[in-house]
């Protein structure tokens, strides 16, 4: 029922996201159910009916990456003052958003066996004139428990991935949990925490939290603390407005305690470099060998084995060194003595290269195999069935869908910093040029990357 209440009383952009994860639920339970109509009407080819059900991991996967990008931006689900005092801590209110995923996803796998029964003519008579009798098994029965079974996956899969994801955990460093859990004088458990100096509370209005050292503010607290004069003129204590930004837009008094701060590049990108490195050399080999095709797609593509894998290793490579190219971004903005503009816009990639790297790297992975396909059919190729493009479009739209909601909750993460921008003087147009300038880096590096997986993932079948 909480979870009910905080769907129903959730803003009109949450509820677009979770309606969403809701189609995209359906569509790929839909390619499920087809698939059992395909292996009911097709008894004789049960490695058919293998291989396609096979190929609807990708949109799966897909679903469920979209539906914990949306999980993580739900704002109704986020710890509040005063929820912990009624029984809502942080493992409760993981559980309300693993609860809300899977309703949306069980709404969408419903949406699903509605069109499916209603194509299959169970419903309202059979209609398009039987066109979709022969995936849909329309002459025979279709076993209930089945199909429940394929509908479930979504849902069940989509749920157990958020809870796990965002399941409470311990951010504190290796060595204060030791120190929690280590005895302290005469049995008592916990150490007591370090000492303070005399009159730490008194001096420079500030208070120094244990293991904390004191020039470690947040963004938020610089912000509120007046500028001071360490001039003889000055008095103590004497309040000093920042200066209006220059008229070109720069802001050269801009106090870089503000700015996020930089954190330690993702350690995933040479393995992800190695396993892209590893994919395409498959691929090639692939090509070389110029063996038949035997992994036939729904929808008339082929490929052989080699193939597939190294087109799955090229894209788990671009997911895995995702974080650790868009860091390197961060780090070439700030090069060779950089404003304040592009001080922010290195700073702010730095920092974000976790949350927006790895789904960057999956829409180039899934660009590059749209390029390689639309290589193929752009011939002489099959034709396009619709179930191929109906996965291919329930793939592209998740995938795209999924790096636009990283961005949403990037920018609610550094709402605390953009506020604290503006009230020290920074103008609207250096924010929106930060994030043109952010935009413009990440293209100018993830495209001619993707072009060139792109041309070499063509190879196998161009060759």
């Amino acid at each position: 029922m909480l979870a009910l209440r905080l769907t129903r009383g959730a803003r009109p952009a949450v509820q677009l996201r979770r309606l969403l994860v809701a189609l995209a639920s359906a569509g790929t339970g839909f390619l499920l159910l087809c698939t059992l109509g395909h292996a009911i009407s097709h008894p004789e080819d049960a490695s058919g009916a293998v291989l396609r059900l096979a190929w609807c991991l990708t949109p799966l996967a897909a679903t469920v990456h979209f539906a914990l990008a949306v999980a993580r931006t739900d704002p109704g689900t986020r710890p509040r003052p005063g929820l912990a005092a009624i029984g809502l801590g942080p493992a409760r209110l993981m559980a309300v958003t693993a609860a809300t995923t899977a309703l949306s996803c069980t709404l969408g796998s419903m949406l699903a066996l509605l069109f499916f029964l209603h194509l299959r003519g169970d419903l309202t008579g059979m209609p398009f004139d039987g066109a979709a009798a022969d995936f849909l098994a329309a002459d025979a029965p279709l076993p209930l428990p089945a199909a429940l079974t394929l509908l479930g996956l979504v849902p069940a899969i989509a749920s157990v991935t958020v809870g796990l994801v965002l399941r409470p955990r311990d951010d504190r460093p290796a060595a204060a949990k030791r120190e929690a859990r280590s005895y302290g004088r005469f049995g008592a458990y916990g150490r007591t925490a370090a000492g303070e100096p005399f009159g730490v509370y008194g001096r420079f209005r500030a208070r120094r939290t244990a293991g904390e050292p004191a020039e470690d503010r947040s963004a938020a607290a610089v912000a509120h603390e007046p500028k001071r004069v360490g001039t003889p003129s000055a008095r103590v204590g004497e309040d000093i407005p920042a200066g209006p930004p220059a008229e070109d837009g720069r802001t050269d008094d801009l106090d870089p305690a503000v700015l996020p701060s930089p954190k330690e590049a993702p350690t995933g990108l040479p393995w992800g470099v190695a396993v892209l490195a590893a994919g395409l050399a498959v691929e090639a080999y692939a090509n070389r060998q110029g063996t038949t095709p035997a992994a036939p797609l729904p929808g008339g593509l082929a490929g052989t084995p080699s193939v597939l894998v190294g087109w799955l290793l090229t894209a788990v490579g671009l997911a895995i060194a995702g974080p650790g190219l868009t860091h390197l971004c961060g780090r070439l903005l700030q090069s060779t003595r950089p404003g304040a503009l592009r001080l922010l816009a290195g700073r702010v990639l730095m920092a974000e290269a976790t949350r927006i790297g790895r789904p960057l790297g999956i829409v180039c992975a899934v660009a590059s195999g749209a390029y390689a396909m639309t290589t193929l059919y752009g011939g002489t190729g099959p034709e396009v069935g619709p179930l191929t493009t109906l996965g291919l479009a329930l793939v592209t739209s998740c995938t795209i869908a999924t790096l636009l909601t990283a961005a949403v909750e990037a920018k609610h993460a550094r709402s605390d910093t953009t506020a604290a921008l503006v009230r020290l003087g920074a103008p609207a147009t250096m924010l929106r040029s930060a994030a043109a300038l952010r935009a413009g880096a990440l293209l100018a590096l993830f495209g001619p990357l993707t072009l060139v997986v792109a041309e070499l993932a063509a190879l196998p079948l161009t060759g």
